[in-house]
């Protein structure tokens, strides 16, 4: 089973650009050494004679026609970017960069070209003998075969990426993602705290996010040194130099010392916040593009009611109960996810921006009513709190009679009679 960290950086290079096409370079150039690895090989009387010439014709079409493919496929991707920031937000720019379909089709354009540049030189300096000549041919209608293929499944992608819908469906498959991994396993692994944090504190001498913990270092730290560290920030926190990262707290007389430095190489920190373990920012990410699609600019309300739809989908998932599993790290102890401040991170923003709009505020009070009814109990006081508020917001946003009268009819349908103090 490949570990977290292993998996925290392969997600990080299908960030990068430029890691498909160098792995589609150095296959096509492998692939033309494996056509000069066939003529060492007694298979000459077995395979049909081809023509150098042909095999150079068909090169040069490919080499002539990758070059420009790959240039307008980064250009369009480029534009699909720039389209991300514009109509979305700024936050889902690595979902939309990752994208598996786009990647696989720059790397082959690219691949192809390298391929078709290296064959065309090998082949014009007689380089190849008649098995050589065979296996390049039947490569080369592989790699045409792979550039239709991938071209054809492409243009299809390149419609849909960077538009407003694709970005929020890649949003909420990112934050579904995190949420299921985090039911799984609700403290990382390790133990849940409990009572306030106490032992010797240690701190980062980084500034910026908290990205991930390494969970079996820290273990392993705790096993050595016979300690319990206390974890005090999770993923998404930011971090600066006078919050403790966490507390080690002996737990016996043979308890030791624990180097401090060895214990912040456990904390990636890093400029941004990432969606891999940190699911209240796919949230955060979801109120951000809600939110401007309720600007005077843009003025979509449907977006609004869009993501308010993804937003209760992933909040059901959230109160689905999960098996419990015993813990991974019993010597670490992490703080558990609160849903009040997953609630105050997706559903103020839209009930502020969305309160003058009578539909958005209907939707929002369907989506909090429907959560109240989950079976979760702390999740439905969450829910009717903010319901209530997101009902004030919207008395105080319009006078309009019919459209405050149907919105207390909603509140009152899912929680009665609103409160006095509301």
């Amino acid at each position: 089973m490949i570990s977290t960290k292993i998996q925290f950086l392969l997600r990080r290079l299908r960030e990068r650009l430029w890691v498909k096409p160098l792995i589609a370079c150095i296959l096509s150039v492998a692939s033309v050494m494996l056509a000069h690895v066939a003529d060492n090989i007694s298979i000459d009387w077995k395979v049909p004679e081809i023509a150098q010439g042909s095999i150079v014709d068909l090169l040069k079409i490919i080499a002539a026609s990758m070059l420009g493919v790959a240039t307008f496929a980064v250009a369009s991707m480029v534009s699909a970017y720039a389209s991300t920031g514009q109509s979305a937000t700024a936050r889902a720019f690595p979902l939309v960069v990752s994208d598996d379909v786009s990647q696989n089709a720059l790397s082959i354009f690219v691949g192809a070209f390298i391929f078709a540049i290296v064959g065309l030189g090998a082949t014009m300096n007689d380089y190849f003998g008649k098995a050589g000549r065979f296996t390049l041919f039947s490569l080369t209608l592989l790699t045409l075969a792979c550039v239709i293929v991938v071209f054809v499944r492409w243009v299809d992608s390149i419609a849909r990426l960077g538009r407003l819908g694709a970005v929020m469906a890649k949003v909420e498959q990112a934050t579904a993602k995190a949420i299921k991994r985090r039911k799984a396993v609700p403290c990382l692994g390790g133990m849940a705290t409990s009572g306030p944090a106490a032992g010797l504190a240690f701190h980062a001498d980084d500034h910026g996010y908290l990205q991930r913990i390494d969970m079996v270092a820290l273990q392993c730290i705790a096993e050595e040194s016979k300690v319990r560290i206390i974890v005090a920030a999770l993923p998404g926190a930011m971090i600066v130099a006078s919050r403790p990262l966490g507390f080690v707290l002996p737990d016996s007389g043979q308890s030791g010392p624990v180097e401090p430095a060895l214990l912040r190489k456990a904390f990636v920190i890093g400029p941004v916040r990432q969606f891999d373990d940190d699911p209240r920012f796919g949230l955060v990410v979801q109120a951000e593009i809600a939110c401007r699609a309720l600007s005077p600019a843009m003025n979509d309300a449907g977006t609004a009611i869009g993501i308010l739809g993804s937003v209760h989908r992933l909040f059901a998932t959230w109160a689905e109960p999960a098996e419990a599993k015993r813990p991974e790290f019993d010597r670490v102890d992490v703080p558990m996810l609160s849903v009040s401040e997953m609630f105050d991170d997706v559903f103020p923003a839209i009930a502020r921006d969305g309160a003058a709009i009578v539909e958005v505020a209907m939707r929002l009070q369907r989506v909090l009513g429907e959560l109240g009814r989950s079976g979760d109990p702390a999740m439905r006081a969450v829910a009717r709190r903010h319901a209530t508020l997101a009902l004030a917001r919207a008395e105080a946003a319009t006078d309009f009679g019919p459209d405050l009268e149907l919105l207390r009819r909603r509140h009152a349908d899912y929680w009665g009679e609103p409160a006095v103090d509301a």
